[in-house]
């Protein structure tokens, strides 16, 4: 659709929600989803109170580093904030996560306080299917009533503002993001509820564009619609397809059986740097830069509705391999130049490399290849040993073990492998290789291969 077409179809949008549903104004709307930041000079060390961040278009042409800025949402200067940063504003952006200190990176979040969907290329047609579909009468790929509908230029965020904030604990975010993953492909229906085929699927912490501030391309302010009331896990979780995905606040880790007397004693590398400074990075293998030269390599595979996430994931796979964040900056804005005229109903704007950006964060160390092709839309065949023969891999492995230990630390006095560095050398040769795998090749049984990859990584 081009503009105009574009602006009738909003403003008939506008006028279909606002004739069944309350608008909200900006201010309500984050008030009534974020009820617990801070105040202005309050400090809770004990991270009581995580505090929503948004990002908005800095209007300083003095700062020409600072497209986007961050700030905290404090509840007592939020109304000044908002006319100042957000009402009206260009480019102001915002998610459902709460965080700790002031960097809305996911390692820092703490709490999800809404799980938000983005619809895109949603029509009068469309619009009409979703909001049937919050119907208890309708059986077919019904959607759970939001708290709020937004309207945002050319299609809808649902809000499903929770009754209690979710801990983000390491195995919920991971059990949430396979839900939401899930949701999505139920809402996104290609012809019901969106005119675009390919699904969009986001991260948890994926900013939106703020209630109150402007859709550049459009020049279409951004609305909101009060629709339902705050919702469960419970209900969250009814709408899943696979009981798989279905998420566990119970499963917040897997406690250990070692007390910290015993890990100190059998991980002190681990104890030292988790217990005593504090350090609680995730470690990752150190890749070759071989794989982020793959991946730019794959931009002629991706299609319009991902042209943002193939961004993402290059910042992803920089600091997997450790590339400069100024070296896959540069390489962003060389892909964004190809990217840009791939057909889509949204254009790709300069801001969408900014915001890419953000994945460049160590919380993504051990981002999986599957949530990369769920991002991505793209599929790859597991190549197990880069096209080496078995032998040949055993060869290179055993190679390495060597360079790791060249005094021959992995055999025992009597000559017989140690099988404790065998397997770690071997796991550490063979990233990529599953448990199964190893043990099989190993002739080792798969318990084995479990305690000493569980020891490595610790």
């Amino acid at each position: 659709m081009n503009k105009t077409e574009v602006l009738e179809t909003n403003n008939k949008i506008n006028e279909i929600l606002a004739s069944r549903f309350n608008a909200v104004d900006g201010k309500e709307f984050y008030r009534y989803i974020f009820p617990n930041n801070e105040y202005r000079g309050e400090l809770n060390e004990d991270y009581s109170k995580p505090n929503a961040i948004y990002l908005y278009r800095n209007t300083n042409k003095n700062d020409t580093e600072r497209v986007l800025s961050r700030r905290i949402m404090l509840k007592d200067t939020w109304d000044n904030d908002y006319d100042q940063y957000v009402k009206g504003n260009s480019k102001a952006l915002c998610g459902g996560l709460t965080f700790r200190g002031r960097v809305n990176r996911l390692e820092h979040a703490q709490q999800m306080n809404a799980l938000i969907f983005d619809i895109d290329s949603v029509g009068l047609d469309e619009l009409d299917n979703i909001l049937r579909r919050f119907s208890y009468e309708n059986k077919v790929r019904r959607i759970l009533t939001p708290t709020f509908i937004v309207s945002s230029g050319t299609g809808v965020h649902l809000y499903y503002v929770l009754e209690e904030p979710i801990d983000l604990f390491p195995n919920i975010k991971l059990q949430l993001k396979a839900l939401k993953y899930n949701l999505t492909y139920r809402y996104w229906d290609y012809k019901g509820t969106s005119q675009e085929k390919n699904i969009q699927y986001q991260p948890l912490n994926q900013a939106f564009r703020m209630v109150g501030s402007i859709n550049e391309k459009y020049e279409t302010e951004i609305k909101a619609y009060f629709v339902g009331e705050k919702v469960s896990l419970e209900q969250l979780n009814e709408f899943a397809t696979d009981d798989s995905v279905k998420v566990d606040i119970r499963q917040r880790f897997k406690p250990s059986k070692y007390t910290l007397e015993e890990a100190k004693e059998k991980f002190p590398t681990w104890y030292t740097r988790v217990i005593e400074k504090g350090d609680r990075t995730p470690l990752k293998w150190r890749i070759k830069r071989d794989l982020y030269d793959w991946w730019k390599r794959q931009y002629g595979e991706i299609t319009g509705g991902h042209r943002y996430y193939y961004l993402m994931c290059m910042a992803i796979y920089g600091v997997k391999c450790d590339i400069s964040r100024e070296e896959v900056k540069k390489d962003m804005y060389k892909m964004y130049k190809e990217l840009k005229h791939i057909p889509h109903s949204n254009e790709l704007c300069e801001e969408d490399i900014i915001s890419a950006l953000e994945a460049y964060d160590r919380g993504y160390y051990n981002f999986k290849l599957d949530d990369i092709e769920k991002l991505t839309g793209l599929r790859f065949k597991r190549n197990k040993r880069n096209y080496r023969s078995q032998k040949e891999h055993l060869l290179r492995a055993r190679a390495l073990q060597e360079i790791d230990y060249p005094n021959g630390e992995w055999r025992n006095k009597k000559g017989a492998r140690s099988l404790e560095l065998y397997v770690t050398g071997y796991l550490k040769a063979t990233p990529h290789l599953s448990v199964t795998e190893v043990a099989k090749r190993l002739g080792v049984s798969r318990t084995t291969v479990y305690k000493y990859k569980k020891s490595l990584e610790d």
